[in-house]
């Protein structure tokens, strides 16, 4: 049925996911506003919440604490709905340094910042198939309580062409530029268009495959979706959806109203600063605010326009401001994932961007409704939850404090318990700690270690490497993609060991890791409390060994509340084992190339492998011209990698599946002869496939 979930699993719940997902969904149902689902790791917990979704068929949001996990539970998501929309939400900047003012030492910080084009293109799949289709899961950082364009407009500017309609062709282009795609005669690339004669190619901002309309006279004739690089046509469409390029897209009346609002509030800014002798702080003000006026006026877009989104939006001064979470319908739920971190970022966010804005409005930067171009704060994001199920191993007490019911899910699948956990002297620490790692290599396992500083991290990598144990250190200044890769590399062998302070609490999923050591487990504080300690000895129990060392002079309050915890949790799992007979057992599991999944998870074609993908039966003539165009781009990524026997047998590969898409052998002659170098006499009164005219 369209729009209803179709959860895909090769197992049923067990243990006690069976009375979890019923007492949620019970709750749910009632009409309870927040509950907690305390699970331990390894439990399933993401298979809990997959079949809540899968029952409820509701539009939901997944909250998670940074890309890292979130791009882990994205690929988790769409293993278990890869017939529905899973969508990737995060921060685009892969750096990013906020304009910034510091008084003291009056220095100016330029905004700067680099935007990972493929992050952005899974940002607007998001937004768009929430206008598109109710069986949709978002996964997202907390990035989305930032300010985004307001819902109504963004969809108020998707422009629809159908074939057969009537469309003329100079308005269609007006209306792409006020979409903000950009007209490139030479490059065709995402967001971007090109016009030859009668024929409009686009590639949209969330897509990789362009979209060719061919108009005659002020009708549409033809809609063909292509390859944007060879021009192949893949398929014929008879209708087009057309979503604006960026977020923050306006009218032409409405920007004209924001541009006379935003002269309004700089005149009477002006007239303030001036009024108290300012005037350095008045004219930075006046040059800066009327530069961006005029590129406004010229182009309907200027660089940092998100600080004007007051008057865009047309907001009242202070008001809230549009997030992704309007854009979702009134009955969505919402689950955050480790949510006695996620909450705390969520509720510190507004704070600190506020004091940043403040002064650069004080100082002549920034006109004063830039503040308003902010995350909401905490009341604000209460306000907007409708039914919400925080998700954790060591809820807080405002998870506890605020629902209406805490439903406990502590048995493992497969009979695992809890760590054992061994508090050791710190006197030759790193001599015990090297002497333990090589145990767990010499067995095939892992170790994860943490520390409580990043100098410590860095040196105890070098040193671990100096003895030769294959470590990596993990650390904050690597992008998602690069964690989610070391972490990949941990699990297949590559390293033995992954040293970190603390990226390796919450969330993990590395059924390969036995060991876990926490050095400084007595220092009191943030990265060694009771919650911190919980989780971070949890990350070895998806392992049969499991077994976690604290190195410490003293047991501290946190730690004995830690270690209590964990053992009252493996009393229950070792009683529940022995009642039903069940002999524990590692987990088992395929070894994933996150990275492709999180670059692919804006796809709506299902997962294939490169060697061996076949069609299903229902497949449409969509997702296989997904599937050709992927496995083209390994094909030449093995080239360029001169892994020639690899890119052969993808080539070999694309060809029968392509053999099977053409209906006649002609359609697949041009094709074979360019992927397998052949030279054949141009046949008379013959277009190459993919071509046209205009090309």
């Amino acid at each position: 049925m369209a729009d209803q979930f179709q959860l895909v699993a090769d197992y049923q719940p067990t243990g006690d996911q069976p009375q979890a997902i019923e007492q949620l969904l019970d709750g749910i149902q009632a009409g309870n506003r927040a509950q907690t689902l305390l699970g331990v790791t390894g439990s399933g917990k993401t298979f809990t919440m997959a079949n809540v979704i899968a029952q409820l068929h509701r539009p939901t949001l997944v909250l998670a604490h940074n890309k890292t996990l979130a791009a882990q539970l994205c690929t988790e998501f769409r293993d278990f709905f890869p017939n529905n929309a899973v969508e990737y939400f995060v921060s685009y900047y892969d750096y990013y340094q906020p304009e910034a003012y510091i008084p003291r030492s009056d220095t100016y910080i330029a905004k700067e910042s680099d935007i990972n084009d493929e992050i952005d293109k899974l940002r607007h799949a998001a937004t768009r198939a929430l206008f598109e289709r109710r069986d949709v899961v978002i996964v997202a950082s907390v990035s989305c309580i930032y300010g985004l364009g307001e819902p109504e407009d963004y969809q108020g500017m998707v422009l629809t062409l159908e074939k057969g309609k009537r469309a003329a062709r100079n308005l269609v282009l007006r209306r792409l530029i006020d979409q903000q795609y950009e007209r490139d005669e030479l490059t065709l690339s995402r967001g971007r268009f090109r016009i030859r004669g009668d024929t409009l190619t686009i590639q949209p901002s969330y897509e990789d495959l362009a979209v060719r309309v061919e108009f005659w006279d002020d009708e549409v004739e033809r809609i063909v979706e292509l390859d944007p690089l060879t021009g192949e046509i893949l398929a014929d469409r008879d209708r087009v959806d057309i979503y604006p390029a960026k977020h923050f897209v306006t009218t032409d009346e409405r920007m004209a109203s924001a541009v006379t609002d935003i002269e309004a509030e700089l005149e009477q800014r002006l007239a303030e600063l001036r009024k108290e002798d300012r005037i350095l702080e008045a004219a930075r003000l006046e040059e800066r605010t009327k530069y961006d006026l005029e590129t406004m006026r010229e182009t309907g877009y200027c660089p940092g326009i998100e600080n004007y989104s007051r008057h865009l939006a047309r907001r009242a001064a202070g008001s809230t401001p549009w997030t992704l979470l309007d854009y979702f319908p009134q009955d969505w739920l919402l689950f955050i994932d480790e949510s006695h971190m996620t909450l705390p970022q969520v509720r510190g966010m507004y704070g600190g961007d506020t004091s940043r804005k403040q002064t650069l409005v004080d100082f002549g930067f920034r006109l004063p409704s830039a503040i308003d171009n902010r995350p909401l704060n905490f009341e604000e994001f209460e306000r907007h939850l409708n039914q919400v199920v925080f998700v954790s191993a060591t809820p807080a007490d405002y998870e506890r404090n605020h629902s209406e019911q805490v439903v406990e899910q502590l048995i493992r699948p497969t009979g695992l318990l809890d760590p054992q956990v061994e508090v050791r002297g710190t006197d030759g620490q790193i001599d015990d700690l090297v002497s333990e790692i090589r145990k767990r290599t010499e067995q095939g396992q892992r170790t994860l270690v943490t520390t409580l500083t990043k100098k410590m991290s860095e040196d105890l990598a070098d040193y671990l490497r100096e003895v030769g144990i294959k470590t990596y250190y993990l650390h904050s200044e690597q992008d998602a993609f690069q964690r989610v890769e070391v972490l990949r590399d941990l699990r297949l062998g590559v390293f033995d060991c992954v040293v970190g302070i603390n990226l390796l609490r919450e969330g993990l999923d590395l059924p390969e890791v036995s060991l876990v050591a926490v050095l400084d487990a007595d220092k009191e504080g943030f990265l060694r409390n009771e919650m911190s300690m919980v989780q971070t000895i949890g990350r070895a129990a998806r392992h049969i060994n499991a077994h976690a060392i604290l190195y410490a002079d003293r047991i501290t309050d946190s730690m004995r509340r830690a270690i209590d915890e964990t053992h009252r949790r493996r009393e229950i799992q070792a009683e529940y084992n022995e009642r039903h007979n069940i002999a524990p057992a590692s987990i088992v599991k395929e070894i994933r190339d996150l990275t492709d999944q999180v670059r692919q998870v804006a796809e709506e074609a299902p997962a294939y492998e490169a060697q061996g993908a076949t069609i299903p039966e229902d497949a449409t003539p969509d997702q296989i011209a997904r599937l050709i165009k992927e496995l083209e781009s390994r094909m030449k990524q093995a080239a360029r990698d001169l892994e020639f026997e690899k890119a052969a047998a993808l080539r070999d590969q694309i060809v029968e599946l392509r053999r099977e898409q053409a209906d006649t052998p002609e359609e697949l002659e041009p094709w074979v002869d360019q992927a397998y170098g052949r030279r054949r006499r141009p046949r008379r009164r013959r277009e190459p496939v993919g071509a046209s005219r205009d090309d």
